[in-house]
């Protein structure tokens, strides 16, 4: 790796010099467990959560959050948004919303100096750093697909003039899983565009009592900003950096191409139970989270472990079990975990 560029966090160096490689992992660990605990300020427990989040954040990827009803969602985005110093705009999903309620739309105005009338375009909520997607699945299609130039072109056209999105930019998404009626589910496109599909469970009995006592009373925490857009981007060039080995090109790759029915080397598991399996953009996802992961821990390399640990959140959402998987009782967090444990692991690596 070449040095890499300064850039603002906990320990930062002096302006205008460089950081060491092993400088560098230890900026991005300590701005991650600096994150974590101004979010632990506000949202109880979750660990697992934040964790994929910010995993999410360092890779330049998009989060769809799975949960029912009062799971802190919106909450945690906001708040991520706080201490990440970054805009910030909340669309709330509705059947009768337009694609131009969120790109914009050009509104005719008065030329006060020729007098003359032109077109103006006035920007949509999707011009800001973070845009949580509220309740996504509730709008229908052709408003969902406002999104899908956004989240994988970060730039948003309209009629024939094309308008960059602020950089970093992230779609982060929830949706309601036991509330179907009146909702319109994302076309497989769309939940390709998705880094990872994060399922918040409910909390444990410790967390829901401190919850309990933290929301009745009147103080509340205000998380500090840990770090800005510019430095962001810094940490996301360091992430990009990382050397991955062939053994772990081809674990990620193995991963990816077992999910297919229709793979020579695919078990009979995956025949009987999958309709269809993981496009090359897991394999891509997958590298990439097992570098932000890896740093995230402090250590200049992947692992074998970080792409196991990434495989779950990254294939959920990416490979659709079939009737007979249904009829079984089989979900798709099973398929994932059976392949996993088929693919031989690389000598020299270690379950942690």
């Amino acid at each position: 790796m070449d040095p890499l560029p300064s850039h603002k966090s906990p320990g930062q160096n002096a302006p205008g010099t460089t950081l060491s490689d092993q400088d560098a992992a230890r900026e991005l660990a300590i701005t991650c467990r600096a994150l974590q605990d101004e979010l632990g300020k506000v949202i109880v427990g979750q660990d697992r959560v934040i964790e994929e989040m910010l995993i999410a954040i360092f890779a330049r990827g998009h989060c769809l959050m799975q949960g029912v009803p009062g799971l802190a969602k919106t909450l945690l985005v906001s708040t991520l948004a706080d201490t990440l110093n970054l805009s910030f705009h909340r669309i709330q999903f509705t059947p009768d919303l337009m694609p131009s309620d969120i790109t914009g739309t050009d509104v005719l105005q008065d030329d006060p100096q020729t007098g003359r009338r032109r077109f103006d375009f006035q920007k949509g909520p999707v011009f800001a750093h973070l845009v949580l997607a509220d309740e996504i699945n509730r709008a229908p299609p052709k408003t969902q697909a406002a999104l899908l130039q956004a989240m994988q072109e970060r730039q948003v056209s309209v009629g024939m003039t094309t308008f960059a999105l602020p950089d970093p930019f992230f779609v982060l998404a929830t949706q309601n899983p036991i509330e179907q009626e009146g909702t319109y589910p994302l076309p497989e496109a769309q939940l390709d565009r998705f880094m990872f599909m994060v399922n918040i469970d409910y909390p444990s009995r410790p967390e829901e009592l401190e919850m309990l006592k933290r929301t009745t009373g009147t103080a509340q925490a205000k998380p500090r900003r840990i770090i800005d857009a510019p430095n962001l981007l810094a940490l996301q060039e360091i992430v990009r950096r990382v050397p991955v080995g062939d053994h772990v090109y081809n674990f990620a790759l193995d991963i990816v191409r077992m999910t297919r029915p229709d793979e020579r080397d695919a078990g009979d598991f995956v025949r009987q139970w999958l309709e269809w399996g993981a496009g090359p953009r897991a394999g891509q996802y997958l590298i990439l989270a097992g570098k932000a992961r890896a740093l995230m821990r402090g250590r200049l390399y992947v692992t074998l472990d970080d792409i196991e640990a990434v495989a779950t959140p990254v294939l959920r959402h990416r490979i659709v079990p079939n009737f007979n998987a249904e009829a079984e009782g089989i979900n798709v967090e099973q398929i994932i975990e059976k392949i996993l444990t088929l693919i031989p692991r690389g000598k020299g690596e270690k379950l942690l």
